[in-house]
């Protein structure tokens, strides 16, 4: 089951923390969130999964950041969100789809018990022009059955800054 707009704003302060909360941005099953004025860039041509890679700090100044194709861009929501009991989800909104901007790669499904800025993995199908504070995304919230462990990875929870990829972390452990 997927929450309603409604049932959303109903558990607002409790099972679901969004901040800052503004009610225009409530949708009948989701809420829109917004684009933050950074992104982060890669430096180097190929990735490695088994250590940290290098990125570079950019910022969308307010008359807008022309994003490029082929290119992997990191950039945050502006909101912090927090989330008990239910899973939330994020998916571009069909206003940014029909531009061709993508707003995750894969990391559109949440754990329960998250709690911090989403990264988005933005990639864009031709040239686009972006700009900070824009609803460019939606959250929105399914039910959980039966017992459940809370995320508590110390990875990416509570954070509030644009996260990379930490999977050269998974490797470290392994040893």
């Amino acid at each position: 089951m997927i929450l309603s707009g409604k049932e959303i704003k109903r558990r607002i302060g409790r099972e679901i923390i969004i901040e800052p909360f503004d009610e225009s941005r409530l949708n009948p099953n989701s809420y829109n969130l917004t684009l933050h004025n950074e992104l982060l860039v890669y430096e180097d041509p190929v990735l490695d999964m088994k250590r940290k890679n290098g990125t570079r700090l950019l910022s969308i100044p307010e008359e807008g950041l022309l994003l490029e194709p082929h290119r992997l861009y990191l950039g945050r929501t502006c909101e912090y969100t927090k989330t008990e009991g239910f899973v939330p989800m994020l998916e571009g909104r069909s206003s940014t789809g029909r531009l061709g901007l993508f707003i995750h790669v894969t990391a559109g499904f949440g754990d329960v018990g998250f709690a911090g800025c989403w990264t988005l993995e933005i990639f864009c199908v031709q040239p686009v022009m972006i700009y900070p504070h824009v609803e460019i995304c939606q959250i929105y919230y399914h039910d959980i059955q039966g017992d459940y462990e809370p995320y508590a990875s110390g990875k990416y929870q509570g954070n509030r800054e644009i996260q990379p990829s930490r999977m050269y972390l998974d490797f470290e452990t392994k040893r």
